[in-house]
């Protein structure tokens, strides 16, 4: 278990009380900006079957610089909003330039990305209205088909560490949401969970972490952050209360000025993705 202290972080204008196990950096300038003379990694779209749905599924899978099966890597799956689809990631935040910037930088472990689509439905498409009661229990749904269907193609198509440790799971708005759910609902799956404003679909904080000794015991890290200025930080900031009140070590990161957007998420992959898989 990796040892915690109470530490005041101050970065990027952030002041914030936090269980932590390091001081964070800013984001260096840049971060998020293409650089030509470094190597990169690789994008691509994988197909899976879903017993789930009933149908074959899409996600778009990130391999590192130098990337060979004959290693073995740590996965991230990272999820998109209520919006967006299995491209939201790489259209809105480029996920694959901020994490070939910081491995060039070696300020993360090579690892692999599964971006997929969490909305479990035969059309998942994010099209008419994605508010309806179907499409937004489809998010649900995607629990059963991301640990019964999509881990176990990963697992056997990819060269991966298959264990709790070396596995990640992250999102966005919705897929915060999910990720707080599904991560902490399966601490069995998830050693490190992050969630970046999270949506209104994040259990009570009662109902994410019922057993906060066993929370404490078995989370590696546990990430929330959220800009000052997002309607939705509410969510963030009753499961930060939660946590605070139980002990249970966690970050985290409220942006001041930051809305619901990609500049906060991005900021949350950045030092998120450094925080992961050490």
């Amino acid at each position: 278990m990796i040892k915690w202290t109470t530490v005041l972080l101050i970065f990027c204008g952030i002041f914030s009380q936090v269980d932590a196990q390091e001081n964070l950096n800013p984001a260096s300038p840049g971060f998020d900006v293409f650089r030509a003379d470094i190597p990169h990694g690789e994008i691509d779209t994988i197909s899976y079957n879903s017993t789930t749905v009933g149908a074959t599924r899409k996600a778009l899978i990130y391999t590192p610089p130098g990337y060979s099966a004959d290693k073995k890597y740590p996965v991230l799956y990272l999820l998109h909003g209520i919006g967006g689809d299995e491209k939201e990631w790489l259209n809105g935040g480029h996920p694959e330039v901020i994490l070939d910037n910081l491995l060039a930088e070696k300020k993360v472990e090579p690892m692999i990305v599964v971006m997929p689509n969490g909305r479990a439905m035969k059309d998942d498409r994010a099209t008419g209205n994605i508010f309806d009661r179907e499409k937004v229990e489809a998010f649900a749904t995607f629990e059963k088909d991301l640990l019964n269907d999509l881990i176990p193609f990963v697992e056997k198509n990819f060269p991966v560490i298959a264990n709790r440790e070396s596995r990640a799971i992250a999102g966005l708005s919705m897929g915060g949401g999910q990720s707080l759910n599904f991560g902490l609902g399966n601490l069995d799956k998830f050693a490190w969970v992050g969630g970046f404003s999270s949506a209104p679909n994040t259990k009570k904080p009662e109902e994410l972490v019922p057993d906060p000794a066993k929370a404490k015991e078995q989370l590696k890290l546990l990430w929330l952050s959220c800009g000052d200025k997002d309607g939705l930080i509410t969510f963030s900031k009753r499961t930060h209360d939660f946590l605070v009140s139980n002990n249970v070590p966690h970050y985290y990161i409220v942006e001041p000025g930051g809305g619901h957007d990609f500049n906060v998420w991005k900021s949350g992959l950045y030092n998120f993705a450094q925080l992961i898989f050490k």
